[in-house]
């Protein structure tokens, strides 16, 4: 399953900075499931966010040379609280380290500004010119999709009141 979690890119410093928010509301399906009685966010779920925010930002910086951006490892991962539906889960993510193939970031969540998730993690880039033919191929317009939704994650700042 895919996830797009982030709904709104509010800050990017190309390269170093993100600042995205992920509204959790009622109608995401797999809180039915996510305590019954007592819905909330998942913890695996605010790692996502952390790390498609990442991957927000190394394509903003690379040009969006990497077609697949996925999660390597997540290392001191501490949840301190919940994020229940109507809240909004801002997350702040720092790069400590960019290179072609992958990268290395520290990210922290908030709900109302009090810190519910923070960790350390790294990021697998997949250039297409590293895998086969038939990789190639299907990448074709994965780097053009993904701009158009970065534009509309991104310019939604600017149209804010």
């Amino acid at each position: 399953m895919k996830f797009n979690l982030v709904d709104r890119i509010l800050e990017l410093s190309r390269g170093q900075r993100i600042v995205a928010v992920k509204a959790v509301t009622l109608a995401e399906e797999y809180l039915a499931d996510h305590f019954p009685t007592f819905p909330v966010l998942p913890g695996v779920l605010m790692l996502e966010v952390l790390t498609e925010s990442a991957a927000w930002l190394v394509r903003d910086a690379t040009d969006f040379a990497a077609s697949l951006i996925l999660l390597r490892e997540a290392r001191n991962v501490t949840y301190k609280s919940f994020v229940k539906p109507g809240e909004v889960l801002r997350v702040e993510v720092n790069c400590r380290r960019l290179a072609q193939d992958e990268s290395d970031f520290d990210g922290a969540g908030f709900r109302d500004g009090t810190e519910v998730v923070r960790a350390r993690f790294s990021l697998r880039h997949a250039l297409p010119e590293s895998g086969s033919d038939k990789f190639r191929s299907a990448d074709g317009g994965r780097a053009e999709a993904m701009r158009r939704r970065f534009a509309l994650l991104f310019a939604s700042t600017s149209a804010s009141p």
